[in-house]
């Protein structure tokens, strides 16, 4: 039921326009910016004062704390292909590098040239709402790991260094998340417990055989929804720097997520790559209206529109429109339904 509510819904108030496949957009093999100068391995971040001191507020090494999750989780993925593109982590990073290369990771305020190619082209500014929900899709993660042990015993405690602003909204240490955001780290530990247990139980056999994609996927999506719920009413002011129609989408967005993380959509390599394509490749301004923003793609025009239908149509149903389409995704079969939905919803 909750899948034909949500067909219906959206596209009645979308547009009909012709999908169109080219091969750019399977960008199968492209890597977020900058992927191969950042840190590979905790050794190559600062150690001071016995230490590993991480600038989460400097591009490439908030990137490195991804490289770093994604070396480390590598062996888990190699039954489900080669050089690592089926890590379903891929997809955070990768998210990452799309704000910023579309410049949502600058200061919205222009107070400052964080984040400018004039100033600190690096520098991710405290006052962007997307880098600020974006540290709890990294940060957290990565001391959910080091909880969980997937980097082992680790020579020197990992401290994560402060904003010049708002340094109250963070946390610093695994400890200091513990204490702040218990559920949340636990949510991202049991990801990477899951992972080192398959481990465990495959010591005595020659792969990972107790290792479930869709087990992995139903953890890490509960995880991420979890991060993003954390952090949404936090940083609701960070909407005030932004456009009106950049802000509109940068919270149907957040609502899209809670619709994508129930079909256990995958978030590897290729497949996020190719999906990310139909994502605007700028931040939006006045007087952007979709379906009519001239410089984007039909796709990228139908993503805007749809994302503002489910998220307009949730909010006047109480969210049961949500509960509706969790509910037909608890099987196996509605997931690969919904996986199916969403794909049309994009290329039709």
């Amino acid at each position: 039921f909750g899948i034909h509510v949500l067909l219906t819904v959206t596209l009645t108030l979308r547009p009909a326009t012709a999908a169109v496949w080219s091969e750019k957009d399977a960008t199968g093999d492209s890597y977020p910016p900058l992927w191969d100068l950042v840190p590979e391995n905790l050794q190559d971040f600062l150690v001071k004062d016995n230490k590993t001191v991480i600038n989460a507020w400097n591009y490439q090494e908030r990137l490195g704390v991804y490289k770093n999750l994604l070396n480390s989780s590598a062996k888990y993925f190699t039954a489900f292909g080669s050089q690592n593109f089926a890590n379903i982590l891929w997809g955070l990073p990768l998210q990452h590098g799309w704000q910023f290369r579309t410049g949502r990771l600058a200061d919205p305020s222009s107070v400052t040239s964080c984040g400018y190619e004039d100033g600190d082209l690096l520098c991710i500014s405290v006052r962007s709402w997307w880098s600020c929900m974006n540290y709890y899709l990294s940060v957290i993660p990565f001391l959910g790991a080091v909880e969980a042990g997937l980097f082992g015993q680790l020579e020197y405690e990992v401290e994560i260094l402060p904003p010049e602003e708002r340094r109250a909204d963070f946390c610093y240490s695994a400890a200091d998340c513990r204490s702040h955001m218990p559920k949340l780290m636990d949510a991202w530990k049991a990801y990477f417990e899951y992972l080192l247990s398959t481990e465990r139980k495959a010591l005595n056999s020659a792969t990972f055989s107790s290792f479930k994609l869709d087990d992995a996927l139903h953890l890490m999506w509960k995880a991420h929804v979890a991060s993003i719920a954390y952090a949404l009413p936090k940083f609701q002011d960070s909407l005030k720097y932004l456009s009106g129609p950049e802000a509109k989408f940068g919270e149907d967005w957040a609502n899209g997520v809670d619709f994508i993380a129930a079909t256990h959509f995958s978030t590897d390599l290729p497949t996020t790559n190719y999906f990310q394509t139909f994502l605007p490749q700028r931040k939006l301004i006045e007087g952007d209206v979709p379906p009519s923003i001239s410089d984007f793609s039909p796709q990228q025009n139908n993503v805007l529109v749809s994302l503002s239908a489910l998220h307009k149509t949730n909010k006047l149903t109480g969210g049961l429109l949500l509960k509706l389409w969790q509910k037909a995704m608890s099987t196996e079969a509605g997931r690969k339904m919904g996986r199916k939905l969403i794909e049309d919803l994009v290329l039709t």
